[in-house]
């Protein structure tokens, strides 16, 4: 043996490689991008737990979007009563126009019980399309 020289010892490194759980977690990301629009689509309401409030007494009179039981729709602006039947288009735009004008204005649905959900669907997503930032539904109250 040689003097003087010693051979060091190398120490194990106890080290993780982390680059491939980086990896991992940026691909995760990049699916969650792109799948997070895709699972939030629809129309928002909020239903109510039991009994509705009702609109604060110092808002403006609703604009009332109608469906009676055979499909037809009607608007009310502001308690007019109005009985002529619309197309699902004259109602968006009608209602638009009256939001352009009174954007604070409440807009809700008034639907016959007996109606197809698709049908409220449809009026709902058509008065989104118009500019409605929400929609109400109206609903009875509660018999006793």
């Amino acid at each position: 043996m040689q003097q003087g020289y010693q051979r060091k010892r190398r120490r194990p490194v106890a080290e993780i490689n982390v680059v491939p759980y980086i990896d991992v977690m940026l691909v995760l990301l990049i699916i969650f991008m792109v799948t997070a629009p895709i699972v939030t689509q629809g129309v928002k309401v909020d239903l109510p737990q039991g009994e509705a409030e009702a609109l604060p007494a110092d808002s403006k009179p609703p604009v009332v979007a109608s469906i009676d039981a055979d499909g037809d729709y009607y608007l009310d602006v502001g308690g007019s009563g109005s009985k002529e039947t619309l197309d699902l288009e004259e109602v968006a735009v009608r209602v638009g126009a009256i939001i352009q004008l009174e954007p604070e204005r409440p807009v809700v649905v008034k639907a016959d019980r007996h109606i197809p959900y698709e049908k409220v669907i449809q009026l709902m997503v058509s008065l989104q399309g118009a500019g409605v930032p929400s929609v109400g539904l109206m609903t009875d109250s509660p018999e006793e």
